[in-house]
């Protein structure tokens, strides 16, 4: 397993629109175990294949307190959801930053998982808010254009900021 680079908002690829996996193969599975790898050393609890700039319809969570319960969604759609809930979010895409989001508060989920086997997931709560969070990152958006543009604009600045200081 590898550690893959984090794109880092605004990065213009983190708008790529990510494009169906036509098969589930080996080559899928490595990119599956190496996002598990790259987001629990970032103390993350999902990663979209966007964000690692690979911009296939993938994502990996683990919402799990102990993070042993990896779960995998591959060409993840939505087919339902209901009711609303608001909550603090963040994103390894937008390191430092949390503000409060407004999500449907219960999903049904279908997609495919590590093997290629279909399921339906019904999922609320945390759970919801991560697959919504990670299947926006599939459609190209970041969870900060949920936000005022003076909150957005002044995301923008901290980051480049903060990109400037670390060079």
């Amino acid at each position: 397993m590898a550690l893959l680079p984090i794109l880092h908002y605004p990065d213009p690829r983190l708008h790529t629109r990510a494009t169906e996996v036509t098969e589930v193969d080996a080559q899928i599975r490595k990119l599956v175990d190496d996002m598990a790898e790259t987001m629990r050393a970032a103390v993350g609890i999902g990663l979209a294949a966007t964000q690692v700039d690979v911009h296939k319809r993938l994502i990996v969570l683990d919402v799990s307190q102990d993070q042993q319960h990896l779960q995998v969604f591959i060409n993840p759609k939505l087919v339902s959801k209901d009711g609303i809930q608001e909550r603090e979010e963040g994103c390894l895409s937008v390191p430092g930053i949390y503000d409060r989001v407004t999500r449907a508060e219960r999903i049904v989920v279908e997609a495919l998982d590590r093997e290629g086997k279909p399921f339906t997931l019904e999922a609320e709560g945390l759970l919801a808010t991560c697959i919504q969070h990670e299947m926006d990152h599939l459609d190209g958006k970041v969870f900060v254009e949920y936000l005022s543009q003076l909150k957005q604009n002044r995301i923008k600045t901290k980051l480049r900021k903060r990109a400037r200081e670390t060079l």
